[in-house]
């Protein structure tokens, strides 16, 4: 988990988010807290992990600018928004 100013271990399990489920709500609160303006959330180096439609309708509700990109695509893309933009990531490493 990327944040403005900050990074910490994400385990996913604590917000109910797996595969199937995805993403979860709880999952993006933490990285909004910390002034996120941008998210970029990892769906794996395969794309095997999904958002939750419910994820998405959170970060519209506040405004805040989502990308969904395989592992690769979400660190590089994390590290060039990063230099300029309050962001945000949860990178899922697997998968």
């Amino acid at each position: 988990m990327l944040f403005p100013g900050g990074v910490r271990g994400w385990d996913w399990r604590d917000s109910g988010t797996d595969h199937r489920t995805g993403i979860q709500p709880s999952a993006v609160r933490e990285v909004l807290e910390h002034g996120a303006r941008i998210v970029i959330l990892s769906s794996g180096v395969l794309g095997a992990l999904n958002v939750a439609p419910e994820t998405l309708e959170l970060l519209a509700e506040k405004g805040v600018a989502v990308e969904v990109l395989r592992t690769p695509a979400a660190i590089e893309r994390y590290n060039t928004l990063a230099a300029t933009e309050p962001v945000g990531a949860l990178i899922h490493s697997t998968c």
